[in-house]
């Protein structure tokens, strides 16, 4: 275990294990290395326990695969598990078809406030674009640059300004943002112990918006959400949704207004059960 941890990356993942060695290869060689990794897998096929036991045996970094039998979407369960798995007091939260800019743990260390979480971003790849991306692809960064981006059919939208390097570029287009800064799993960072306030997520949850209804349980706990979806960012790769189904989101919608209504600090189907 490394002595000077600084934070957890927890990576959630199912069955996209081309996608996560992608992914992993962005945290190998990140501008800081104090952070360990765990792996959220909601139900992965053997393809996916060798990728990760291949980068294991290549990488300094301490990683753990926590995994749990796929019964459909179940990414609630499995983060949570991870969450009391976790060693740091910090946690920085991505997907596994998420790649991460080099200095996005960095970023992410170097913005954290006390009673705060960072609300980061993502640009999101065509399929075509995300087929055309290689190690040598990551190690130089090209997939964070408008250029190459564009050269390789990228359509040129204001969106790019999420690659900026620019520091002042960033904090300035931060302030005037009109998204709003929210818990997104592809991309958050919040300490351990204002996630655990709030028992984790609510694990009756399904896709869509779930990671949206924790945050807002945080909110009403007095947590301040930070924009930095220009500072902190990764690549999203192109894949279908073959999850997503409207029962689930009507169930999510529900919860989520009557965490709203009630102005909920609490879910008791969270981490810890009552």
């Amino acid at each position: 275990m490394q002595s000077n941890l600084q934070a957890t990356i927890i990576i959630s993942t199912f069955n996209k294990p081309e996608w996560l060695q992608y992914v992993l290869l962005s945290f190998d060689i990140q501008t800081t290395k104090n952070f360990e990794i765990i792996i959220a897998d909601d139900g992965s096929d053997e393809k996916t326990k060798a990728v990760i036991g291949q980068f294991s045996k290549n990488t300094d970094l301490n990683v753990k695969h926590i995994w749990q039998a796929d019964d459909g979407f179940q990414k609630t369960k499995i983060l949570n598990k991870a969450i009391e798995a976790s060693n740091a007091d910090y946690l920085i939260f991505t997907d596994g078809d998420c790649i991460a800019r080099k200095d996005f743990v960095e970023t992410h260390l170097k913005l954290r406030r006390l009673k705060c979480a960072l609300s980061g971003g993502y640009f999101k790849l065509t399929e075509d674009v995300s087929s055309k991306i290689t190690d040598t692809i990551i190690r130089e960064q090209k997939c964070f640059e408008k250029d190459w981006l564009i050269a390789e059919g990228q359509p040129k939208t204001f969106k790019m300004n999420k690659l900026t390097t620019s520091k002042t570029k960033a904090i300035f287009l931060n302030f005037v943002t009109p998204t709003k800064a929210t818990f997104d799993g592809m991309n958050v960072s919040c300490w351990k112990a204002d996630l655990l306030a709030v028992n984790g997520f609510d694990e009756r949850m399904k896709y869509g918006g779930e990671d949206r209804e924790v945050g807002e349980r945080m909110m009403n706990n007095g947590i301040k959400f930070l924009q930095i979806r220009y500072s902190a960012t990764c690549v999203h790769l192109h894949h279908d949704r073959p999850y997503e189904n409207e029962e689930a989101l009507l169930l999510n919608k529900k919860i989520r207004q009557e965490t709203k209504h009630a102005k909920s600090t609490y879910s008791k189907y969270g981490i810890h059960k009552s």
